[in-house]
């Protein structure tokens, strides 16, 4: 299910919002198809009795297990916003983690050589606190989501710098006309405070309402 938007602040944008990625069910799954497999041919070629009842017991417990599994990935969500990183799951009580972005000191990521063919692999992220390093598996595409992550600190870092300058100057929102507020985007572009991302974007919104 999708991560609750009641739970994001009110400045608070969502970026990505994952769950666990498919091979996370794989091991269940395969362990379930085997185990009709299994069921069907002590059906067909009638098996004696005390051989069918093992496979029974066998097909319950992996149609247990996927379905446990199954509800352990639609319940479990890794998120990125424009703020923090958040990590939930659970069944029927909840357990998570939440990592401010401005305490983010370096994300990493692991995929072994078939974690690359199939776009899986685990996320770790080293912050400033008591938790330290946490590590989370089973991500979907996890070199995108560590790239994503840097850019969101990135953006939250302008953002304090652009708070911290107009409080200096002592500015309210900016009034001028829409080339001078292009010329103090570029500005603040040579300086390095806004991207060239930015700084592009917001140019064609103040173009569009010339």
């Amino acid at each position: 299910m999708p991560f609750p938007r009641h739970l994001l602040t009110d400045d608070e944008d969502l970026v990505l919002d994952l769950r666990p990625h498919w091979w996370f069910l794989a091991p269940a799954g395969a362990l379930l198809s085997v185990a009709v497999l299994l069921g069907l041919a002590s059906l067909i070629s009638d098996w004696p009795s005390w051989l069918k009842f093992p496979v029974g017991i066998l097909v319950l417990g992996s149609l247990g297990w996927f379905v446990l599994r199954y509800l352990t990935w639609t319940t479990t969500n890794f998120v990125v916003t424009n703020e923090r990183v958040i990590s939930r799951t659970g069944v029927v009580s909840k357990q998570g983690i939440e990592i401010p972005l401005d305490r983010i000191n370096t994300v990493f990521f692991n995929q072994t050589l078939f974690e690359r063919m199939i776009g899986a692999g685990d996320i770790g992220i080293e912050s400033a606190g008591e938790g330290g390093r946490q590590t989370f598996t089973d991500i979907r595409k996890p070199n995108l989501v560590q790239n994503e992550i840097y850019r969101q600190v990135e953006s939250l870092e302008n953002r304090k710098l652009q708070r911290m300058g107009q409080a200096a100057s002592g500015n309210t929102p900016a009034t001028d006309s829409i080339p001078e507020q292009i010329e103090k985007l570029d500005q603040l572009r040579r300086q390095g405070v806004v991207t060239d991302e930015e700084f592009e974007r917001k140019k064609r919104e103040l173009l569009d309402r010339m």
